[in-house]
């Protein structure tokens, strides 16, 4: 039986020395090739729009597979994987080592889960955790994701495995987006209808491929009653979202006033006093 020093390995026995520096230079090279692959890619996107999303797809595939590639390559030329070395390393040190980066490598398992079942992928429009925004990346560690008001988000992959996340795209260009407008009880709910109806299929960022509605019910609005016009129509693309809302909400507005259509009576008087004032301004 073989005395414990003769299992002993010495440090030199695992680490190439003179390969640590090629196996950095393999992981800046890993960083540069993957930078430039995506700003490439989101080049090719933003020329063809049409494509974009599934340009980013392909994107955040390739990012996955070449940074795996250059970190296999880096601790193949650094570390020597021999049978006695993997025993050496084995046991008190795997288990320190694999409870320092549980966190870290349930992030990078989660992506890969992410990938694969794909709840959302780039350039979908997600609500998560009270958030709403774009996914703009999905990294080894982290999700990425872009408000409306431009913020950037960055949420560790692994907390998607247990909460809900809401896509309103997913990987479609296209996406419903919904709007209220509320009148009085007592005015032309016909006429009012047909008015969100045009200004929905007359606006240049609309989808009209797909079906739009106008939905109309009455509702309890701070102790008062009134009508509400729920319109729901596909801008489309998903990053014209807020000026479609926008543009819609305009020509309401305009129509509205124009044939005299008020909103809930509670309102009247201070809306009805500054309509003729912010005409006045259109003309």
């Amino acid at each position: 039986m073989p005395d414990a020093k003769s299992q002993d390995v010495n440090l030199f026995d695992i680490i190439h020395v003179g390969g640590i520096a090629t196996g950095i230079a393999v992981l800046v090279a890993t960083y540069f090739i993957v930078g430039f692959m995506t700003r490439a890619i989101q080049g090719v996107g933003n020329r063809f729009g049409d494509k974009r999303l599934l340009l980013a797809q392909v994107s955040t595939l390739l990012r996955f597979a070449i940074y795996f590639m250059g970190i296999a390559a880096a601790i193949a030329l650094s570390v020597s994987l021999s049978r006695d070395v993997l025993l050496a390393v084995g046991g008190t040190a795997a288990v320190t080592v694999g409870f320092a980066l549980k966190d870290l490598a349930a992030s990078v398992l989660a992506g890969l889960m992410i990938i694969i079942d794909r709840p959302f992928q780039v350039g979908d429009r997600v609500a998560f955790g009270g958030v709403y925004g774009e996914i703009s990346s999905i990294g080894l560690r982290s999700v990425r994701l872009v408000t409306l008001d431009d913020n950037v988000i960055t949420i560790p992959n692994n907390k998607f495995l247990t909460d809900i996340v809401s896509s309103g795209n997913w990987g479609a260009l296209d996406m419903m987006i919904q709007m209220d407008f509320f009148v009085g009880v007592d005015q032309d709910i016909a006429l009012a209808k047909r008015l969100v109806g045009e200004a929905l299929t007359s606006c240049r960022y609309a989808y009209t491929k797909k079906p739009w509605v106008v939905h109309v019910n009455q509702v309890l609005q701070e102790n008062y009653v009134a009508v509400r016009l729920r319109a729901k129509a596909y801008v489309l693309d998903v990053q014209y979202e807020k000026a479609f809302e926008t543009d819609v909400t305009e020509r309401v507005m305009d129509a509205f006033a124009t044939h005299g259509i008020s909103p809930p009576a509670i309102l009247h008087r201070d809306v009805r006093a500054a309509q003729p004032s912010r005409l006045s301004r259109a003309s």
